[in-house]
């Protein structure tokens, strides 16, 4: 997986043609300059083939930390989206700031993101002593807010309370929702201690709120 430069704006552009093959919802063409794009690879001895990648704007001034993410067909449902997920959090904690997936996501998007999400939050919960608020849980995994409280809702383990969300949640709760099938572990997990990747210095002054 790596980050391609200015000198390779060709491949960037095929990239983003063949995205419209498989997501009718993204318009992005041959505008390629203001991304960064991350690819993923299956390494064998003929060589490095195309798993899927991801996109990024440079700038995003709606902290989006995705622009486009695909898994081509063949290799879907093998662990490679939320991996490809998992790094683009990575990164985003590097830059210390909160990110999300710029809208709308496909089906299957909507499925994996959902899952990353209630997997790394529910790690946190199980295993942190102490109270926790929403901003907590954003700060720690780089998820948004609103994706972290849509999450929790969508598990019952959030109340609105005098006018604030609050996590409502118990350890024997936690515990049997990751035994339920419901809950899904990732195959492919990021080894942050392996990251060789500093943020740009323009991003690097960007820091959490």
């Amino acid at each position: 997986m790596k980050w391609m430069g200015q000198n390779t704006r060709y491949t960037a552009e095929s990239l983003s043609s063949l995205q419209n093959l498989f997501l009718d919802h993204k318009t992005l063409y041959f505008d390629v300059e203001p991304f960064l794009f991350y690819i993923l690879c299956e390494v064998d001895k003929q060589g490095a083939h195309l798993v899927g990648y991801f996109s990024k704007e440079k700038e995003s001034p709606d902290g989006h930390n995705v622009a486009c993410i695909m898994t081509l067909p063949p290799f879907q449902r093998k662990g490679y989206g939320k991996l490809l997920i998992a790094f683009s959090y990575e990164l985003s904690k590097l830059e210390g700031v909160v990110g999300s997936p710029e809208k709308p996501l496909s089906d299957l998007g909507k499925l994996s993101y959902r899952s990353y999400w209630t997997w790394v939050l529910l790690e946190i919960l199980r295993d942190f002593k102490g109270t926790l608020s929403i901003k907590d849980l954003s700060q720690m995994t780089s998820i948004t807010q609103q994706d972290i409280i849509s999450t929790l809702q969508s598990i019952n383990l959030v109340k609105y309370w005098k006018g604030q969300h609050v996590i409502c949640v118990t350890p024997k709760l936690v515990e049997e929702y990751i035994n339920s099938a419901q809950f899904k572990r990732p195959r492919l997990t990021v080894d942050p201690s392996l990251l060789r990747w500093s943020p740009p210095k323009r991003q690097q002054s960007q820091r959490k709120k």
